[in-house]
C-alpha cells in the first residue's frame, strides 16, 4: 500500500509525513507514528538523522517516490549479518539439494575420515 493509498484509506499513519515535513518536523516525529517510510525529497535534507536513526534502532527506512518503495537505508552491520545468513541459506539449500539427489539416485554419502584418505588428508 503506497503512501496515497494509506492517506486515502483514512489510515492515520499515511498522511503523517506530510503534515510534519511541511510544519518543520523532523524524521524523529516520523518514528513517533511508528513510520518507516519516507519520500526521497524528504530524506535528502535529513539523510544525516535518518543515518543516525537506522543506526539507533537497527531498522530500516524505506525510501519512497511517487508513493512506491525504491529503496532502504539499512546499517551497515545489519546488512553484513543478512548477507551472511543469506549466504548460509544458499548452503544449506545446496547441502538439501545435493542430499536429494544422493537418495534419488540411491547413493550413500562418504565418510569424511574416507574422503580425507582419498585425498591424501589424512
Amino acid at each position: 500500500m503506497t503512501v496515497s493509498d494509506r492517506a486515502s484509506a483514512g489510515d492515520p499513519g499515511g498522511g503523517c509525513w506530510q503534515a510534519l515535513v511541511h510544519n518543520g518536523g523532523s524524521v524523529c516525529d516520523l518514528y513517533m507514528f511508528s513510520f518507516a517510510e519516507l519520500p526521497v525529497s524528504a530524506a535528502r535534507q535529513q539523510l544525516a538523522d535518518i543515518i543516525a536513526r537506522v543506526r539507533a534502532e537497527h531498522t530500516p527506512i524505506y525510501l519512497l517516490r511517487c508513493g512506491h518503495r525504491v529503496a532502504a537505508v539499512i546499517d551497515a552491520d545489519d546488512l553484513s549479518g543478512i548477507l551472511k545468513l543469506a549466504e548460509d541459506m544458499e548452503d544449506i539449500r545446496a547441502a538439501e539439494a545435493a542430499r536429494a539427489e544422493m537418495r534419488a539416485m540411491g547413493e550413500t554419502p562418504v565418510p569424511w575420515e574416507e574422503m580425507k584418505a582419498d585425498l591424501g588428508l589424512a
